[in-house]
């Protein structure tokens, strides 16, 4: 069992910046971190490899977010800058066993690639 525990989120206003973590147990793999609003479904975010060499980045992110790692602390960032009130959401990071992401498979911005998630955490973007 993989055992994922997300922390950093809380209330920011429009423009402003958060990290989120996520302490992941064991073997490393690929990770992502995928976000969910209230009536919508969950949606990918970003991606990084196992050495953390590769990364993928939704479109509605890219430029503003930063996906890293320190395999050292088992640990994976999401360092998120000029926060938009449309960021809100439950953000949630999973782990890939079968490393998608060092394959280059489009796959992992799938929801079903990744098999283990964590428990969320809140992020709240004023306006």
């Amino acid at each position: 069992q993989v055992q994922l525990v997300e922390s950093g989120g809380g209330l920011v206003q429009a423009g402003g910046s958060l990290r989120l973590s996520c302490a992941a147990s064991g073997r490393t793999f690929g990770m992502g971190w995928f976000r969910q609003a209230p009536g919508k479904e969950r949606e990918f975010v970003a991606a990084i490899s196992r050495r953390g060499s590769s990364t993928d980045y939704a479109e509605s992110v890219k430029g503003r977010f930063t996906i890293s790692r320190d395999n050292a602390k088992n640990t994976v960032y999401l360092q998120m800058n000029s926060l938009k009130p449309e960021d809100t959401a439950v953000y949630y990071c999973a782990a890939d066993l079968n490393n998608a992401i060092d394959y280059g498979l489009r796959r992992v911005r799938l929801l079903y690639e990744y098999e283990y998630w964590g428990q969320g955490t809140q992020v709240t973007v004023s306006s």
